[in-house]
Parts: structure tokens; C-alpha cells; sequence
């Protein structure tokens, strides 16, 4: 039996919140989510435990979370450092599941517009195991390391606004 291949999320999307309050999950992201559900439309997403954004993922990703635990866990053993396990699940298992259609329309719970800061945009950035969700303004306050997600968040917003490219 062939081992399944894992899921990755990789490159940006951008979506302004449609007339009927959706949200549109970029087709390559829409893909891997519907892959690792074995199918199934539903987007899992949360808070990020640091930023102020939300992470995605397909279903398939919670077979990952006890190895997960497990590793964080031993490298903060390693460390000397506090390893709350249970926050930590709570972090990872607290997830909601939201439905997608054929065109990945999605309606975002309210309170990941509070939670994500999100507005009337929202831009995808991939991280392999899962994605970012991203407001464009959280987005813009980041650091150093994350200019090339900035630039390409600018770009797509551009581009959705009616505009071909950054102005």
C-alpha cells in the first residue's frame, strides 16, 4: 500500500469579504484542504497561538497534533523550559470547522474577525502543515523576514481591487 503523501500549503491567495458575507479559499489551498479531508470541504481554523492572524488546515492535520505535542513537549524538556501540555492542546484541538462550496466560499465565524483582526480583506500565506490567514494591516506590522509576503499581499490586493498590479 502506497504511503499517503503529506499536504502542503504553499504561495498566497487574497479575498475581499463578498456581498453575502464569504470569504473565497484560493483554489491551490481549496485543493490540499479538500485532499486532506479525503475529500471533505471543510476548512479547520483557529487562532495562531502568537500572531495576530488564524491558521488553516484540512481535517487530515489532527492525525499530526499528539506527535506534535509530543515533540514540543521533549524540545522544551531539552530546554529547561515550561511546557503547559494541556494549553497546548487546547491550542491545537480547539479548532472550528467550516463548510466550503465547490468555489471555496466560506462564511469565517465572527469570532475569528475579532480574533484574526480581520476586516474586508483577507490574505493566504502558506506554511506548509497549514496557512495563515492574514488582515493586510496585522500583516503590514510584521518584522523583519516577512517582506516578501507583504509585497505579495500589496500585489493580489491590486489585483482584487480592479487594479493589474501594485501601485
Amino acid at each position: 500500500m502506497e504511503a499517503a503523501r503529506p499536504i502542503s500549503y504553499s504561495g498566497q491567495g487574497f479575498s475581499l469579504l463578498g456581498e453575502k458575507g464569504r470569504f473565497v479559499l484560493p483554489p491551490d489551498f481549496r485543493k490540499a484542504v479538500r485532499d486532506s479531508g479525503l475529500g471533505e470541504r471543510v476548512l479547520c481554523l483557529a487562532k495562531h497561538p502568537r500572531w495576530k492572524c488564524l491558521v488553516g488546515f484540512g481535517l487530515g492535520r489532527v492525525n499530526e497534533f499528539e506527535a506534535e505535542l509530543d515533540r514540543e513537549e521533549r524540545i522544551a524538556l531539552e530546554r529547561g523550559a515550561d511546557f503547559d501540555r494541556d494549553l497546548r492542546s487546547a491550542q491545537l484541538y480547539g479548532f472550528s470547522r467550516v463548510p466550503f462550496d465547490d468555489s471555496g466560499r466560506f462564511v469565517l465565524p465572527e469570532r475569528f474577525f475579532k480574533l484574526g483582526g480581520l476586516t474586508g480583506s483577507a490574505f493566504f500565506q502558506g506554511g506548509g502543515k497549514s496557512f495563515t490567514i492574514w488582515n493586510p494591516e496585522e500583516l503590514a506590522k510584521m518584522g523583519a523576514g516577512w517582506e516578501d509576503a507583504q509585497e505579495a499581499c500589496a500585489e493580489l490586493a491590486a489585483q482584487a481591487q480592479g487594479g493589474k498590479g501594485r501601485k
